[in-house]
Parts: structure tokens; sequence; C-alpha cells
């Protein structure tokens, strides 16, 4: 797993697990858990019960999936879900998105991580890279289906000691329930492009090119001449 994927995600730990500390059994689910050079669960708080799923056994994997559409739990009984650098694998993400929405508990969040630049990787097939509106593409998909879901927050983080971009968007399942989480990832770092969290209309951090037009515009500026390291 690439360095800014922990970063992200224990981000969202950090930012949004206060609210459920004091309560019993909590349960924190992965999609895409396997362990490839670290895990997530390694950053979430040790005192949530952390089931991970994937679609083989490995490091890290409590269960395997018979599909990747049909998640192994009862209706609201999932506190939160996280995924992370998984989805982009998916033929139907959208479909992945129902299934979320259906196993969170009312005040549940889900986290999603997924790429949006990057090398062609299959796993074993690779469909899909995310961008700012992403996010808001896919409550118009929940409400498509009379699911009053909302985005907290969404933003692009630059690019550390690897070549990813990841796509950040933290849900909530039911939007009545939006006063129980009020901090945002983005208020605690700046390393981030065009973000957008509930209730601010512009654009924090905008930007219309992304990070790899941008390193490559400065290297053929240098090459030229016309630009200094």
């Amino acid at each position: 797993m690439h360095p800014t994927a922990m970063q992200n995600c224990s981000r969202f730990f950090d930012t949004y697990s206060e609210p459920f500390k004091n309560r019993p059994g909590v349960k924190v689910v992965e999609i895409g858990s396997r362990n490839f050079n670290g895990s997530l669960r390694e950053v979430a708080p040790a005192q949530f019960e952390y089931i991970g799923l994937d679609f083989a056994t490995g490091d890290g994997v409590d269960i395997v999936l018979d599909s990747p559409y049909s998640l192994p739990f009862e209706d609201g009984s999932v506190d939160m879900v996280v995924t992370s650098s998984c989805l982009e694998h998916s033929e139907m993400f959208w479909l992945v998105f129902l299934e979320v929405m259906r196993i969170l508990k009312p005040d549940g969040l889900f986290y999603l991580n997924a790429p949006s630049n990057g090398d062609f990787h299959r796993y074993p097939v690779d469909c899909w890279r995310f961008y700012p509106d992403s996010g808001k593409a896919l409550i118009s998909w929940a409400k498509w289906n009379k699911i009053d879901a909302e985005l907290l927050e969404t933003y692009t983080s630059n690019q550390y000691m690897d070549q990813w971009n990841d796509c950040v968007a933290v849900f909530l399942r039911d939007k009545r329930f939006v006063d129980t989480h009020k901090a945002r990832i983005v208020d605690t770092f700046q390393d981030f492009r065009n973000g957008q969290k509930l209730g601010v209309e512009e654009l924090l951090n905008p930007s219309d090119r992304p990070e790899d037009r941008m390193r490559l515009a400065l290297i053929e500026g240098i090459a030229s001449g016309r630009a200094k390291v």
C-alpha cells in the first residue's frame, strides 16, 4: 500500500472516530483488506472491531467474498466501511456503493479512497479513476435509489514518495445525522487539491491541472531553460 493511502486513512480515523469511541461494539468493515505492504487495520482505533473482506485468502482477510456486490452483513449493522485502492478494480463500483449504504447504520460513515491517476494495474482488472466530483455523482446515485446519504467532504491528496494522487471521499449514510460528525479532514492539512466540504460552495485549493501535468510542465521548463530549480 502506498504512503498516502495509509496517511489518508489515518487522517480519517483521527478525524471521525470521536463520536464512536464511547460506544460498545463499534464495527469497522474494510473492503479489499489483503495486506500489500501495509494495512488500513494498522491505523484503526484498537478498541473497534475490524473485519477485513477480500476476494482471496491472505494476511488481513477475515472473510472471503463470494460476490463483490453482496456483503455478508445485516442491514444497518456496521458503523464504518473503509476501502482504499480497491474500487478502481470493481467493474460496477456503484453497486458496491449501494451495498455499503445498506449495511451502514444511519449515522455510519463510508471512507472511500481511489486513485485519480497512475499506472494501469490489474487486480484482476483496472477500470476506473476518480475525480473531484465523483463523490457528488455517488450522492446523486444514492438519491436515485431513494437513499438520503450525504457527502461530508472530498479531496485529491498530493503525491508523496509515489506516483499516486488519491481521491478521498467521506459519506454519511443518513443526512439527518450530519451534526454527529462535525470535524473534517480538509481542516487538518493542506497537501490536497480541489477539496470540497459540506456547507462550503467554493473549491478548497482549486486546480484545473493534475499534479502530473504540473510536474511535466516544470521538467519541460527546466529542459528548455525557461525555468530554474
